[in-house]
Parts: C-alpha cells; structure tokens; sequence
C-alpha cells in the first residue's frame, strides 16, 4: 500500500532524509503504518520494542509514526527529547475506552487492587496503575504481581482474556477493545484455512477468543515477525491489522502471507503519509506535551513493565 506515486516517493524520501540529519531526529514507525512509512523509519516494531527505542533514543527530535499513545509512551520516557506525532488525529479507539475518572472509580470498587495496564492507553491512564504491560510481554507482567493480590486488567478485554486464560490468573476487566480487530471473524480463518490447508495462522491477542481459539499461535506482532523469520512453514494466515503483511513479505520473500480479513485495517494508523512525516519534520509538528506530575507517575508504571522484559 503506497500513498505516493513513485516518481514523487524518491524525493519525498530524499527530503526527509536530509531533514533527519538536521534536526538530529529518529523515525520509528510501528507495524502496521504504510508501508512507504515504514521504509524509511529508522526503526520499526511492535510498541514493546518501540518503547525500548524510545527509551534509548540519543536523537534530540522523535518522530513517531504511529497513534497519539505511543508517541505520548515516547515523550513519557524520553522527556528531553522533541517527541512529534505526523498526524494530531490520529488516535486509538480502545486508548478512548477508559479515562482517569472511570478508572479512579473502578479502582475505588476494588482498594487494594493491582492495576495492569495495556500500553494502549492514554498517559492519563497509564499515571493510575501500578504496572504497564504489551501484547508481548503481558503475561509476564501479570505473572510479576504478587498471587494474592487482586487484578484489574485495563482496557482491552479481550489481551486480557487471554492472559487470564493461559495464566489461569483471575483478573477483572475492563469491557474495551480494538474496533480493528474486532473485524476479524472465526468465520474468516475458518475459510482461510479451507482457501490455503497447512497454513499456520498467527492471531493477535487483541482478537476475540473464539478468533485466537483457532490459531496456531497466539502472538504480538514483533513475535510474529520472529517466528516465522524462524519457521520451516512456507504459508501463513496472519489475524491482525494488515499492515503486518509489508514487513512480513519484505523480510521472507520465499514464503506467502494471507489476512485473516482484509477489512482488518486501522484508518488511524493510516493517516501517516510520507508528506506528513516530511511535514512534521519540516515545521517541528506536532509536538506532543504531557503535565510532568501526569507524566512522572506514567513513567513509573512503564519502568515497571521494562523492568520485567
């Protein structure tokens, strides 16, 4: 998928390049971005190794291609750095399931609770819990809170879920999800399957459960990017947002990628285009700014995820 034809793609490329080494900036791009966007990130990934990247950034500017709570995850651990998001509207809808007040409510329902965050969240809500977690590294995360402390998982239900299910770890959750991945229907592997026999499916754990019940493997995008770089399988149904497919096809051009569902796309992590990361880097836009008190209390919960791997 391109958003620029090709004989305005070399300059764009070019310009942005040299504006990089001016403002002594760094692109990260996540998975699911364009795939011109992610071509010319600097680095690429999963939001747990988009958070180490932050976290290691010795560049003075940030350009975060990706939605508005992974460049304020950037801004939350990098607060000395210009941390920029291409597009000002491009937000999550899950991240907009909860905000502080309902969370402050819910934690008020259970004292004493352990709150587990998914990084999908906003700062506001990452400053309410205790401990941040990603699809990768969620379970391990859970599995760090002491066993006799309750849990509240916050907000995808269905990360959650999974989690619960594999750990047998009873967690209270919060009743969000990814709209994007919601799409994806146990009918569409079921016929997927039938399509192409002997692939293996890759489901993400933002899925619903009767979607992951039918997968071979239960991964974060950046696990699905090693496992089959590591696979002898030579087919894959992939059940995530399509953007994966860019980085999978170009990394193992030998093997053959199918979406679960090509409706699985999320328009927010679309609206980044080439000419606004150029933007961006042109007019030092948008910056993204977090109250220190909000962001200091964040960045406690993310060094705890860190922490743990």
């Amino acid at each position: 998928m391109s958003a620029a034809p090709p004989e305005e793609r070399n300059e764009l490329v070019e310009r942005i390049a040299r504006l990089r080494r001016e403002r002594q900036a760094v692109i990260l791009a996540h998975n699911y971005q364009l795939g011109e966007v992610q071509d010319i990130a600097d680095f690429t990934g999963d939001s747990l190794d988009l958070s180490r990247r932050a976290a290691a950034a010795d560049a003075r500017t940030i350009v975060f291609c990706g939605v508005r709570f992974m460049a304020e995850t950037a801004k939350i651990l990098a607060p000395d750095r210009t941390v920029l998001l291409p597009d000002a509207e491009s937000g999550c809808p899950m991240a907009d399931m909860i905000d502080g007040v309902q969370l402050r409510r819910l934690k008020a329902e259970h004292p004493g609770a352990a709150v587990v965050c998914y990084v999908n969240s906003t700062a506001e809500v990452k400053a309410e819990c205790d401990v941040c977690c990603t699809s990768a590294n969620a379970a391990r995360v859970v599995a760090s809170v002491p066993a006799d402390r309750e849990l509240l998982f916050v907000p995808d239900r269905y990360l959650g879920g999974h989690v619960q299910r594999t750990s047998g770890r009873p967690m209270t959750l919060w009743p969000g999800y990814c709209p994007t991945h919601a799409r994806i229907l146990p009918e569409h592997v079921e016929r997927r399957r039938r399509e192409h026999p002997g692939a293996v499916v890759l489901a993400h754990p933002e899925c619903r459960a009767e979607v992951t019940a039918l997968a071979d493997h239960v991964l974060s995008t950046g696990q699905m990017l090693r496992f089959v770089r590591e696979s002898d399988a030579t087919a894959f149904i992939v059940a995530t947002e399509v953007g994966i497919l860019h980085p999978l096809q170009r990394d193992n051009p030998g093997k053959r990628f199918i979406p679960a569902s090509e409706q699985a796309i999320c328009p927010n992590m679309k609206r980044i285009t080439l000419e606004k990361v150029l933007w961006a880097l042109e007019e030092m836009q948008t910056p993204i700014e977090i109250p220190e008190e909000v962001r200091r209390r964040a960045e406690a919960s993310l060094r705890r995820m860190l922490d743990v791997g």
